[in-house]
């Protein structure tokens, strides 16, 4: 609002617009105060100071009482509508129901979740949530903007060097494992480092988890062989499956590929550090209803004590 004088006029407080309101209602200070659950001198004060800063008498007293002037009955609307939205943004935020939404989130993951976590939590979805729709970007170097700019929901995984302005929760640790073909000609007995140099190796040259994987054998002096790269987990049980090749992997990707491919786990014949999975997200969704039912769920679903 601008005052004829060209410079803002001053920000009513809540409880001055509401007495306008009952002033305009009731044509009665006392009957406004009452209603109000305040005392005639305060809501007399109260219509002293609204005067004063709309600069207007507002209400003039007749033979039937207070009758509002030119100015009131054109303020009256707007000052009704400013009351609708100081309760509507009082109010708290409406429940989040997943048996009736149709919401699509947005959970960055890496490949390997896509084998391992995405499956349990698209089956849970269906029984608790079955319109909702899922959408899952990779972890990548992109992924602290996709949170923070609302293209993204939350992250799962290892994704290190986040800037403040973000939550995480943990949800499980990580360590190694290796995967051979269950028929591997030269590997019956416990892997021995002298083993793990000597075999051909097949690796996933992404991520952080490759990096780690990466210091790890070069702070050992692992002289590996590698024979094939791959950019991500796809294909990779198929090849272990199919030739005399070892994988290094994290433990719950490794476990997962070996129950559905039959494949033979063995321990790392040296140190890796583990790493933790946890659950990210920026603080301006922190409070939202429906993020923080999907952050329960991941909670419930994947976190291991």
């Amino acid at each position: 609002m601008v005052s004829n004088l060209g410079a803002p006029a001053a920000l009513l407080d809540g409880k001055l617009l509401l007495l306008f309101d009952w002033l305009y209602r009731t044509r009665s200070v006392s009957r406004s105060a009452e209603a109000m659950g305040q005392a005639q001198p305060t809501a007399s004060i109260w219509l002293a100071r609204l005067r004063k800063e709309l600069g207007d008498p507002l209400f003039v007293r007749t033979g039937s009482g207070l009758e509002p002037t030119p100015r009131a009955d054109a303020l009256i609307g707007p000052a009704r509508s400013a009351i609708a939205m100081l309760q509507r943004l009082g109010e708290p935020d409406e429940a989040f129901v997943p048996q009736n939404s149709e919401r699509c989130f947005r959970i960055c993951m890496t490949d390997a979740s896509h084998i391992t976590l995405l499956p349990l939590l698209l089956r849970k979805l269906r029984i608790v949530g079955p319109g909702i729709r899922i959408e899952v970007p990779r972890i990548d170097s992109g992924t602290a903007k996709r949170l923070s700019e609302a293209e993204a929901d939350i992250a799962i995984g290892l994704v290190p060097d986040l800037e403040a302005g973000f939550y995480q929760q943990t949800l499980y640790t990580q360590d190694w494992i290796c995967l051979a073909n269950a028929r591997h000609p030269r590997l019956d007995a416990a892997l021995t480092r002298a083993a793990y140099e000597a075999e051909g190796h097949v690796v996933i040259a992404y991520g952080t988890g490759h990096r780690l994987l990466d210091e790890a054998v070069r702070a050992a002096d692992i002289r590996r062989r590698v024979m094939l790269e791959l950019p991500g987990f796809l294909g990779l049980a198929g090849v272990v499956a199919a030739t005399d090749l070892l994988a290094t992997l994290p433990r719950q990707i490794g476990e997962t590929l070996a129950r559905a491919n039959k494949l033979k786990v063995l321990s790392c014949p040296f140190a890796i550090p583990s790493f933790t999975v946890k659950l990210h997200w920026h603080e301006r969704y922190h409070n939202e209803p429906g993020h923080r039912w999907l952050r329960g769920l991941c909670t419930q679903l994947f976190q291991r004590a």
